[in-house]
């Protein structure tokens, strides 16, 4: 009894849902054994002898193929079309693709011995399809079907196994990898993918700044930078689980992403002010931080000017995709009822050619704003030049005197029609600018994303650079910072700054590799540099070396004299360094300039005693640096960076400080360096 009892439980239990590619692959070699043993038995007993209808249409077909029917065209007009319908209905019906599944190693083998004797069946058929012209046709088209079936497959085999170990959101990741469409049929691709993978997006390489000796080239000069978008592309890449390109990591712009409160400037008279702070280094005991956070005038609303805005918006085909045009399109309606009811809002398009879409338009008339939005649709190539000359000649008809004239294109960069090398660009709309009106840059979508590009636009324009991915930082980038984004306080801002060498051995710049200007360069009017928005803050970070250190990398000059290498004119030895600003004023063509020096009442005892800010954008650049490779920090763990970041969150009321935390974590379990806690 206890024997029944115990079948009859096992008897009411479930059977377990069969796997995806056993049951494939128990279909296929069912049906394969039901064929071949029809050729070479009789049929058995209580079988009805009938072949199946699929062998019975192949046969036809091959009969059909090989001229067997060819001398009867009214039969074979009649049988050809259905035939062909119900093949290649049978071959689609065969082939059910579902979420990646995991295997192992034999497992896979078998996979792909089956897939290499698909292609070769395929491969003999179409060979024999060869004499006829329309079968020739149908034979290529199931190849190309069988060759996008097959690469699907051979993706989903691919796939490497997530490890329990993997972060909850890489595993979602890859249940939503799994229905991705792959040419025309659904099938699965890994969610972790190397870096190589994204070749087609495009990032100018730049060497990390060098250790240079304060004897020997005391001074350090570049132009400020505002703009955001690396942060934001390499937020992207970690979340779908990348380490980012190295290259597309410029950590001026991870650590300028954040709000900062520095102290600034009481009048509009002096633009911005500078607030320095000289700490001890987190990731080297015997090196310092130098860090200087500017902070920019902030307009109050009923200050604003009236602006002038022409949205230039790249609908070409390579825009179809929901992170690009669709985004795009709710990003600007965001921006659209932002504006003041004066402000005025152009469109222009551009695809295979330019066209405008709107002309220059009050934002009072929002409906009829957003509706010209919500009519955007994608298709054709990408005329870059024609759509920034129709631009910029709309600009000009509406330009605002003592106001806000600005293109703001939209793209994932990518110009193949027109002069579509940088340098030819980059001359277009430096020649644009100085008429007054600028252009900012808003990267969309990956996968053919021209950084590149879209920096040396923003940077010739006078204008920002910023990558949305998101909604939320649409909102961040158009909505919030809308200020900073439209409303320039002060143009062609540019720092320079005087080590003294009875102080600071060596030092090197973190980050800014894309801005670095000659010494030369600071007092010319004529080169252009960076500008800062209404409220904007800057903040950048010098590693200095203090005289004496063990941390000094290069040997002294034998035959330089020693009273020369440590006795600057006058007597500044409590003096670090001596901070200079030079910046023009948005209508202006001459510059300002503004002074800082450097002292111990800028340095503080330890990290600690910094403020939350200070250490918060210490950590960031660590970080930068980190996914960069840069050998200062090769010790310096995401663990230790996260550390940092987290006793400096201070106030956090958009999420951003926490969301920075969630990066760190991600990288530090996708670096192949990082050692599991023990």
């Amino acid at each position: 009894m206890v024997e029944d009892n115990e079948l009859n439980r096992l008897r009411e239990l479930p059977s377990p849902p069969p796997r995806e590619t056993a049951r494939r692959k128990a279909v296929r070699l069912a049906l394969n054994s039901f064929d071949a043993e029809q050729k070479n038995m009789s049929p058995t007993q209580g079988s009805s002898g009938q072949r199946r209808l699929t062998s019975i249409v192949k046969e036809l077909w091959s009969r059909f193929m090989e001229k067997k029917l060819i001398a009867a065209p009214a039969i074979a007009g009649m049988l050809m079309v259905p035939l062909a319908g119900y093949i290649s209905w049978e071959f689609i019906n065969d082939r059910r693709f579902g979420p990646a599944v995991e295997v192992g190693p034999l497992e896979e083998a078998e996979v792909r011995k089956e897939l290499a004797g698909n292609r070769q069946k395929f491969d003999d058929k179409r060979e024999v399809r060869q004499d006829n012209q329309l079968g020739r046709g149908i034979a290529e088209n199931k190849s190309q079907e069988f060759d996008q079936v097959t690469a699907a497959d051979e993706v989903v085999a691919a796939s490497p196994p997530v490890s329990a170990a993997q972060p909850k959101a890489m595993k979602r990741l890859r249940a939503q990898q799994a229905n991705k469409p792959v040419g025309g049929l659904i099938a699965a691709e890994p969610s972790v993918r190397p870096v190589e993978a994204e070749s087609r997006d495009r990032f100018q390489s730049h060497a990390d700044n060098p250790v240079k000796t304060t004897t020997q080239d005391p001074v350090s000069t570049f132009s400020i930078d505002v703009d955001t978008a690396s942060y934001a592309f390499v937020r992207r890449s970690l979340k779908e689980g990348l380490l980012p390109n190295p290259d597309s990591v410029r950590v001026e712009e991870m650590i300028n992403y954040f709000p900062y409160d520095w102290k600034g400037p009481d009048s509009a008279e002096v633009p911005f002010n500078a607030t320095v702070t000289v700490t001890p280094s987190p990731w080297n005991a015997d090196t310092q931080l130098m860090h200087v956070g500017i902070k920019g005038f902030d307009i109050t609303p009923a200050e604003k000017p009236h602006a002038n805005l022409v949205f230039l918006i790249d609908v070409s085909g390579s825009m179809n995709a929901p992170d690009k045009l669709p985004l795009l399109k709710n990003a600007f309606r965001m921006l659209v009822n932002k504006l003041s009811p004066e402000d005025t809002v152009a469109i222009v398009t551009y695809a295979g050619n330019a066209g405008v879409v709107l002309e220059p338009t009050k934002a009072s008339e929002r409906s009829k704003l957003l509706n010209a939005i919500d009519q955007l649709q994608p298709g054709g190539s990408t005329a870059g030049e024609a759509g920034i000359r129709a631009a910029y000649q709309l600009a000009r008809d509406a330009f605002v005197k003592n106001g806000v004239n600005r293109v703001m294109l939209a793209t994932d960069g990518d110009f193949n029609v027109g002069p579509s090398d940088d340098k030819s660009l980059k001359r277009l709309i430096e020649s644009e600018r100085k008429s007054g009106i600028f252009l900012s840059v808003f990267g969309f979508g990956r996968g053919n994303y021209n950084d590149s590009l879209m920096q040396a636009l923003a940077q010739n324009g006078n204008g920002t650079a910023a990558y949305i991915d998101t909604l939320a930082e649409a909102q961040k980038t158009l909505v919030d910072e809308a200020g900073s984004t439209l409303f320039p306080i002060a143009k062609d801002v540019k720092i320079q700054v005087e080590f003294n060498p009875q102080r600071v051995a060596e030092y090197r710049l973190i980050g800014y590799e894309s801005r670095a200007l000659k010494r030369e360069d600071f007092n010319n009017d004529r080169v252009d540099a960076g500008d800062i928005g209404s409220g904007h803050s800057v903040t950048a970070i010098y590693e200095i070396t203090p005289v004496g250190s063990p941390a000094v990398l290069n040997d002294g000059l034998r035959y330089k004299q020693a009273a020369e290498q440590a006795k600057p004119a006058g007597d500044r030895s409590g003096e670090y360094a001596f901070l200079k600003i030079r910046y023009k004023n948005p209508d202006a063509d001459s510059s300002k300039l503004i002074t800082t020096a450097i002292t111990d009442q800028n340095a503080v005892s330890g990290l600690d005693a910094a403020s939350d800010d200070v250490r918060f954008s210490v950590a960031v650049a660590a970080f930068g640096q980190k996914l960069r490779g840069t050998d200062a920090v090769a010790n310096y763990t995401f663990e230790d960076m996260g550390q940092l970041a987290t006793t400096a969150r201070g106030a956090d009321p958009y999420g951003y400080r926490s969301e920075f935390l969630s990066l760190v974590r991600l990288a530090g379990s996708l670096s192949p360096d990082t050692k599991p806690r023990q």
